[in-house]
């Protein structure tokens, strides 16, 4: 897929979110720049594999096999929190 297919993909996902009132973290909109300026306090965020996921699974045909998702909170794998 083409970074620019993923980015319409994803700023649709975000008017339908909108559509139903529905709220995503702030990091769900965050520019490259934004990510930089917060590159301190991400840990969190990179190590529960937070945010968005998009997939057509190689079939270059995200219409009719695509995935898209955003995951909100996800363990870490072996925590013992």
């Amino acid at each position: 897929m083409l970074r620019s297919e993923i980015n319409q993909i994803i700023r649709e996902a975000e008017e339908f979110f909108k559509l139903h009132k529905f709220q995503l973290p702030a990091f769900a909109s965050w520019s490259h720049n934004e990510w930089q300026q917060n590159r301190n306090n991400i840990d969190e965020i990179i190590d529960c594999e937070l945010g968005w996921d998009v997939t057509d699974f190689g079939c270059d045909d995200f219409l009719n096999k695509g995935l898209l998702l955003f995951t909100l909170r996800n363990g870490i794998l072996n925590s013992t929190e």
